[in-house]
């Protein structure tokens, strides 16, 4: 195949929407929802996991997920292409130049391990948040990028994820529930008030996140072609429908509609729509945008009301949950006779396709959590994961960067 500067040049912008989605936008949504005192910390987090995560990629992460693996390709991409060995200026992966591939691909390996972050905002040592994110992108993620876009065992078997709702948004949500319960509370969680300390930060965030998407989906298609435009479509109707579903179930609970509840349902419907997006007609996107309003605030409630997990920004129950819902309904909403473009696997009827896309999703959640479980525990055996009690009531961005956020 030869290349095509259309495609080319709708990847570069798209690589550009994908970055912009964590610098500045997560880190913006992310800062404004923890306390004045912490706000430094989050938007140091952002800005370090992205040069980490950058150059871990580059010598051996993009190796893993997307290399010829010899007779293990199934489960990981092995050591062929680590420090982008045999990739110049001519090398093409379809018809853009691999080094964009590799570019695009990178976008999505900062933002995943960025999106963790949220779960144990305000209280993780600045060294553990570097240690564990370095970790988690080459032992977690990357190998279960090759699995499903790699050509890996579940890509094999026809699980469909068009932009990551497995590989991101499931992954990042089983990592960000066991980091939760694995760190614990913050101090007087849930007796204390934690209210965001910006909600305007919060809500410039969300907008530069909702706008990114379409990078992260559309872009997805490789392709300037009819496929990316139909991500484009169902990414934006997935995120108003969540967003109204969100804020319509809280105005009915709480008899207000919130700021932070219509942004919160835009993620989740963006989250949910991120593996069906490529696949599913219009009608099928504001369904699962609509359910994701639903159900990810229906699980926001049980998590931290019921069960009382301090999952600090809601990253499991929004894009966890989302996660799966968004992969399970791709197996529905992806039928030719309900608008989609077909299944992976020719002759899949929806019941085999759901259940490989709960195979998919079983997979990684099994994987996910053992892993980021005994990464933790390494951490906390040797750099320690928590600061201690003083440094959490003075705030991190004192106490482990030395700033404040606000002088007066």
């Amino acid at each position: 195949m030869s290349l095509n500067t259309g495609d080319s040049a709708w990847l570069l912008t798209a690589t550009a929407l994908v970055l912009f989605m964590t610098l500045p936008g997560l880190a913006l949504f992310y800062a404004g929802l923890v306390r004045s005192k912490n706000v430094l910390s989050l938007l140091m987090q952002c800005f370090a996991i992205t040069g980490v995560c950058s150059l871990l990629w580059f010598a051996c992460g993009y190796s893993i997920a997307f290399g010829d693996g010899g007779a293990a390709n199934s489960w990981w991409g092995g050591f062929g292409k680590a420090f982008l060995l045999g990739v110049g200026r001519d090398s093409l992966t379809g018809s853009i130049p691999e080094a964009l591939f590799f570019m695009f691909q990178l976008t999505f390996a900062v933002i995943t391990p960025a999106l963790v972050i949220g779960a144990f905002a305000e209280r993780m040592r600045f060294a553990a948040v570097l240690w564990f994110s370095a970790g988690w992108l080459l032992l977690v993620y990357a190998p279960v990028t090759h699995w499903i876009w790699g050509g890996g065992w579940l890509a094999k078997l026809g699980v469909m994820d068009f932009a990551g709702g497995i590989v991101v948004h499931v992954n990042a949500g089983v990592a960000a529930l066991v980091c939760a319960l694995v760190l614990g509370r913050r101090r007087g969680f849930p007796q204390v008030a934690m209210p965001p300390h910006s909600l305007p930060i919060t809500a410039c965030g969300a907008g530069m996140l909702w706008v990114g998407w379409f990078g992260f989906n559309a872009g997805s298609a490789l392709a300037a072609n009819g496929s990316a435009a139909m991500a484009m479509l169902a990414t934006h109707l997935g995120a108003s429908s969540g967003a109204l579903a969100w804020m319509f179930v809280e105005w009915s609970r709480y008899g207000k509609p919130s700021m932070l509840g219509v942004m919160t349902g835009m993620v989740a419907g963006l989250g949910t729509i991120t593996p069906a997006s490529g696949f599913v007609g219009p009608a099928g996107a504001v369904v699962i945008g609509l359910t994701a309003g639903v159900v990810c605030f229906t699980a926001t409630q049980i998590l931290k009301r019921g069960l009382n997990i301090d999952d600090s920004l809601d990253v499991s129950p929004v894009h966890g949950v989302g996660g799966v819902v968004g992969s399970l309904l791709t197996g529905v909403f992806a039928a030719v006779s309900l608008g989609g473009a077909g299944f992976s696997m020719a002759g899949h009827s929806i019941a085999q396709q759901v259940g490989v896309q709960a195979l998919g999703i079983g997979a990684t959640l099994l994987w996910c959590g053992a892993v980021t479980w005994l990464l933790l525990k390494a951490l906390r055996a040797t750099v320690g994961l928590r600061v201690s009690e003083e440094q959490e009531s003075e705030g991190l961005d004192l106490a482990s960067h030395g700033e404040r956020g606000y002088i007066g």
